[in-house]
C-alpha cells in the first residue's frame, strides 16, 4: 500500500484493466487481439459501455465494491503506453493496480499465466506500457496463443495477426482468461495463481 502525500489524493478506481489488440476489423478476431476480447466479455457481464478516452475506448465496471476501468488501448499493439499511462496517471495508479491482458506465443494454446511484473518476452505492446509507466511491475493476465504449427511456415508476426484456427474454443479461452481478471481484482495475483496457472 503506498502512502499518500499531504495533500494528495488516493485513486478512486481499484484496478485498471487493459485489454491489447489492434483496432480494425481485419484484427477482430485475431490471436493479437485476444486482451481486447477479455476487456469486452468483462464489459458485457457487467454493464460496461465504452467511450472514447486515453486514444482508446474506456468502460468503468463495478465488481461488488471494487471500481475497475476496463481500457482498449487504439494505439496499435506497439504503442500500447501510450494509451495506458496516461489512464494510469489520471486514476493516480501505481503500476500495482494496473493489469494488462495479452497474447502471449510463448504459453501453449489456451493456457493462462498470472503474475505481476516480469520480463517482456519481445512483446512490443509491453515494451510500450513499461517505458510509458517507468516500470515492469504491473500485473499480467498472459493468454497463450501457441506458435505456428511444425511445417506452418508463417513467420510469428502474421501467425498472432491471423484467426484462431476453426476448432479453438475462443469464448472458453475467453471467459476463462476473464474469471481470471475477476479473481485477481477480488483476491490478488498471490491467491489467483494456482486457480488459473
Amino acid at each position: 500500500m503506498r502512502l499518500l502525500r499531504r495533500g494528495e489524493e488516493s485513486s478512486t478506481l481499484d484496478l485498471l484493466v487493459a485489454g491489447l489488440g489492434n483496432p480494425g476489423r481485419e484484427y477482430e478476431r485475431t490471436r493479437h487481439n485476444v486482451g481486447w476480447l477479455v476487456v469486452d466479455e468483462l464489459a458485457r457481464r457487467h454493464g460496461g459501455a465504452f467511450r472514447g478516452k486515453f486514444s482508446g475506448k474506456l468502460a468503468d465496471v463495478r465488481l461488488g465494491d471494487l471500481k475497475l476501468a476496463l481500457l482498449k488501448p487504439e494505439t496499435y499493439m506497439n504503442e500500447s503506453g501510450r494509451s495506458l499511462a496516461p489512464a494510469a496517471r489520471f486514476y493516480k495508479l501505481d503500476p500495482e493496480a494496473v493489469l494488462v491482458v495479452h497474447d502471449d506465443v510463448d504459453l501453449e494454446e489456451g493456457r493462462l499465466q498470472l503474475r505481476r511484473g516480469g520480463g517482456l518476452a519481445g512483446h512490443n505492446g509491453l515494451r510500450s506500457i513499461a517505458q510509458q509507466l517507468g516500470s515492469q511491475d504491473f500485473l499480467r493476465v498472459r493468454v497463450g496463443v501457441g506458435r505456428p504449427a511444425r511445417g506452418d511456415r508463417r513467420p510469428v508476426a502474421d501467425y498472432v495477426l491471423s484467426p484462431f484456427e476453426p476448432e479453438t474454443d475462443v469464448d472458453a479461452l475467453v471467459e476463462r482468461a476473464a474469471d481470471a481478471v475477476e479473481a485477481i481484482a477480488r483476491d490478488g495475483v498471490d491467491a489467483a495463481q494456482p486457480r488459473f496457472n
